[in-house]
């Protein structure tokens, strides 16, 4: 039971594929489904994990791995279609690989960041404007492109959540490696 958080973070990952395939199919009702089902399944198994304590190293690398690569992947397919502007996907894509780098770096020092408010509302606010831009896309309403506001907001909460998590990570660490849980 314990190793279920993991698969479900391994399967976001495979639905990565899945997205772009049906992507480039032109199947955007399909892909909605497949982002909802992706992000479902991430709040599940944070759920999961964190209720059974059933945290693994495996578990840190791959959720937010998965996270990231479905975003990077929705982003690139999205501007494929001129569905967003090509500064929406580069800020996001620094800002991810940015975080992918540093996650590494503290990683390999025994060091772990947790999610905390901040990212969990950007991530809420990504996955509205991903829903709003298959709206968009699908049905081709509204006609006025709310969907890049909320990216841009979106972007704002993601890189003020950056640096909360190096002041987490480089002011207030611990001597233990681990940032408290009361620091969130």
């Amino acid at each position: 039971m314990k190793h279920i958080p993991n698969i479900l973070s391994a399967f976001r990952l495979a639905l990565v594929g899945v997205f772009i395939w049906l992507f480039t199919k032109e199947q955007y009702l399909a892909c909605l489904i497949v982002y909802l089902v992706s992000f479902g399944t991430d709040v599940l198994d944070g759920y999961l994990a964190r209720r059974n304590n059933w945290v693994s190293n495996v578990g840190k690398v791959l959720d937010p791995l998965a996270d990231k690569a479905m975003l990077i992947a929705v982003l690139c397919c999205f501007y494929s279609v001129s569905a967003i502007p090509l500064y929406v996907l580069v800020i996001v894509i620094c800002k991810e690989v940015s975080m992918i780098a540093i996650g590494a770096v503290l990683y390999a020092k025994k060091i772990v960041v947790y999610s905390d408010w901040f990212g969990k509302i950007a991530t809420g606010l990504f996955a509205l404007a991903i829903v709003l831009t298959f709206v968009h896309l699908i049905w081709n309403w509204p006609s006025n492109p709310i969907h890049i506001y909320v990216y841009l907001v979106a972007i704002a909460v993601g890189i003020a959540s950056f640096f909360h998590y190096g002041i987490k990570t480089f002011i207030k660490k611990q001597g233990n490696g681990r940032i408290d849980e009361g620091d969130k």
